[in-house]
């Protein structure tokens, strides 16, 4: 029998394997451009470098966050050469806390780069360009977010209680004391978060917190275990003292320690309330959201006597001043608990014109009940998968316009192709500016049947 050979080494068909770059290296960079979301895009030594905090032109210092193959991704240490489109961060909490990853751009830097964005998907994957681009939908840059989630953690080991936003490229937390992009009615209540917090007898069952702001300021928290009486009781006077409803997420939904009280928003230019719960869908930016709503419905243009179909309704934002504009909506969405919801408030608004239905909308629309009288109109809001399924049967409901709303421009251009084979042409588009200081991109479409 032949003796084994010991220590060989087998090369893949490919060639030798590069080896491995680790976590936390530091390497000098060029940027050549940036990415569709706002990172710097670097090559070297036959890996792309992805990394957040740089722009096109700029020599940076930039530490590894990860690496998969030929892949890097890394963040901003220091820049030795920066471009003239570079601004100081608003933000003292920039380059760690992984919220916001454009602020080092100027705001109309930042619009453009989500319209760049939004051109190429459609370019690229669709092959289309809209007959008319319209201006981007934006409001104030800072101070426009009314929901946030607080990430709370109880480090056993240092027996420390983590109170922050999730770090940029990594799970660790850092510690906020002020964030520039919340509502001014929040900022109070997140720089004393921490605090109260840390007087708390049993940090080890805390989740996390969320913070709102509507029609009431609104702080919920998620545990992990039943609160003491004594932690209850702290909790209950920091929500008193900053006039903030108290709701606690243990077993099942969130509940109000008071049953009488409700959260909901307004949309003024139709004076409209909306009530909500802890866990629905809301947009986050109160003044955009009212001026999308405007929007949609200018471009929708609904009559009178037309029937118009909403689909991924959620809570009613479209579906109710749609409401007040035709003879009738029917309103479509996928959670259960969201068309009671939206149903409950079209009823508390007076609006009897409206009926919703909940439907799986990954799957084709032609055996739908709601669906076979056809309608005028139809507005679309799906999340960022989009609705390829819901689109595929659009013509055949015989509906001559169509308001696209999207949070992804990848899933609206793949969408867009069939739309296009069915006849419709894209006569519209636009983003709509719902995240400053970040590279995410919503935007709206208007289809019209040929």
């Amino acid at each position: 029998m032949a003796k084994p050979v010991r220590g060989l080494r087998f090369q893949p068909s490919g060639g030798s394997r590069a080896a491995q770059i680790p976590v936390g290296k530091k390497q000098r960079l060029t940027i050549e451009r940036l990415a569709n979301d706002g990172r710097g895009i670097a090559f070297l030594e036959g890996r792309t470098w992805f990394v957040v905090g740089a722009l096109a032109g700029e020599e940076v210092e930039a530490r590894v966050l990860g690496a998969h193959g030929k892949v890097v991704e890394a963040r901003t240490e220091r820049v030795f050469s920066a471009s003239d489109l570079r601004r100081p961060a608003p933000c003292a909490h920039a380059g760690r806390c992984g919220g916001c990853s454009v602020q080092h751009l100027p705001h109309d830097e930042q619009l453009a780069l989500k319209q760049r964005m939004l051109a190429e998907q459609l370019s690229r994957v669709a092959g289309v360009e809209p007959e008319e681009w319209a201006a981007p939908l934006s409001g104030p840059e800072f101070g426009y977010r009314r929901r946030a989630r607080v990430a709370v953690r109880w480090d056993a080991k240092a027996k420390t209680l983590e109170v922050g936003f999730r770090a940029a490229g990594s799970q660790d937390i850092v510690a906020i004391d002020e964030c520039p992009v919340l509502v001014q009615p929040l900022q109070p209540i997140m720089s004393r978060l921490p605090a109260m917090l840390q007087r708390l007898s049993k940090p080890q069952a805390l989740g996390h917190v969320e913070l709102f702001s509507g029609s009431a300021i609104a702080v919920l928290l998620r545990h992990m275990a039943p609160l003491s009486a004594a932690d209850l009781e702290i909790f209950q006077a920091f929500c008193a003292f900053h006039e903030a409803q108290l709701w606690l997420h243990g077993e099942g939904e969130p509940q109000p320690v008071d049953p009488d009280q409700a959260l909901g928003y307004r949309l003024e230019p139709w004076n409209l309330q909306l009530a909500y719960r802890p866990g629905d869908f809301v947009q986050v930016n109160a003044g955009v959201n009212e001026a999308m709503v405007a929007q949609a419905l200018e471009w929708l243009a609904p009559q009178a006597d037309e029937r118009v179909l909403d689909l991924f309704c959620g809570l009613g934002n479209f579906a109710l001043p749609l409401a007040q504009n035709v003879r009738e909506v029917v309103a479509v969405e996928g959670v259960a608990t969201m068309v009671a919801r939206a149903a409950e408030n079209a009823a508390s608004n007076n609006l009897h014109n409206t009926r919703f239905f909940q439907a799986d909308l990954s799957q084709p629309l032609s055996d739908a009940e709601w669906a076979r009288e056809g309608f005028s109109a139809v507005l679309l809001d799906p999340p960022r998968d989009g609705a390829f399924e819901v689109v595929r049967k659009l013509a055949s409901l015989g509906a001559k316009r169509l308001v696209y709303v999207s949070c992804n421009p990848a899933t609206l251009a793949r969408d867009t192709v069939e739309l296009v084979k069915q006849g419709y042409r894209l006569k519209r588009a636009g983003i709509l500016d719902m995240f400053p200081q970040t590279a995410h991109v919503e935007a709206m479409a208007l289809f019209e049947a040929s």
